[in-house]
């Protein structure tokens, strides 16, 4: 049997993770590839394009109703090509900690059996850049050893990068946990591929994807569908299927080297992305 691919996706808040990650999910399912998804962010938003907008009942929240006794159909349902799609939860707001859903969740999934032979690939869609406690324990506990980060070339994106990379290192002589690579996921801003080939380079690993910005991924998802579903034949149908063949591909698996914070400033200046970094300074 070979080993499951798990991979933890990070970024900054607002990036556009979960978009990519179905996206690319729906690539790897076209490809024949048996993909699991479980969302790691309270907001259960992680999984809803490849079940077409089906509000799943997240983890949390069917254990608060039904107890210890949950099956698995209760909290898995099975999307676009079949993919199966989970989503943690969280506490009601206000309290408990959100990352201890995610603990919960992946304990729950082992317990009931879901990490079946015959996955090639879980993917768990972690929420934001926060690489501490509940939200940490994909790579924490060694069940992903693939770190994909996605960022654009915008200042905030690459230091939080830069901040999930350190956290990265931390883990990685422990749990065994390497970095994949960047995707950059395109807001247009200027020399947005060279700032992200630079980023990467610097932390000694690859930008393994350019993902073109483009208006159809909005129109898919006001549709609750992935842009493969909504239009196949679509460019960015096909940005999206090269997408899933790098990482499909892929061998480049590294410890990263995080930058200091002048190191990184300097690189956001000498691409002319932070005029504005005096005013970052906390």
């Amino acid at each position: 049997m070979e080993t499951i691919r798990q991979i933890a996706i990070y970024g900054k808040g607002g990036i556009g993770k979960s978009t990519t990650t179905q996206n690319l999910t729906a690539g790897l399912a076209e490809l024949g590839r048996s993909v699991m998804v479980v969302g790691c962010d309270p907001k259960a938003d992680s999984t809803r394009l490849l079940l077409g907008g089906l509000a799943q009942k997240t983890t949390l929240d069917t254990l608060r109703e039904i107890g210890e006794q949950v099956e698995l159909t209760s909290i898995l349902k099975e999307g676009f090509k079949g993919i199966k799609c989970v989503e943690s939860g969280g506490p009601e707001p206000g309290v408990g900690c959100a990352g201890r859903g995610i603990i919960t969740a992946i304990n729950l999934l082992e317990r009931l059996g879901a990490y079946t032979d015959d996955l090639d690939y879980v993917f768990y869609d972690v929420l934001g850049d926060v690489v501490c406690g509940g939200f940490a324990m994909p790579i924490r506990e060694g069940k992903a050893k693939e770190i994909y980060i996605v960022a654009s070339g915008e200042m905030m994106a690459l230091y939080a990068a830069n901040n999930i990379a350190k956290g990265i290192r931390k883990f990685a002589t422990k749990g065994g946990v390497r970095l994949g690579g960047i995707i950059c996921n395109s807001r247009n801003v200027d020399r947005e591929n060279e700032v992200l080939r630079a980023f990467a380079q610097e932390l000694g690993t690859q930008l393994i994807y350019f993902v073109p910005r483009d208006n159809i991924v909005q129109q898919a998802e006001i549709r609750r569908k992935t842009v493969i579903e909504y239009k196949t034949d679509a460019p960015q149908s096909r940005e999206y299927r090269a997408l899933a063949q790098a990482i499909e591909e892929n061998t480049n698996f590294v410890i990263p080297q995080p930058m200091t914070q002048e190191r990184l400033e300097a690189i956001l200046v000498e691409f002319g992305i932070m005029d504005l970094v005096e005013s970052y300074r906390i």
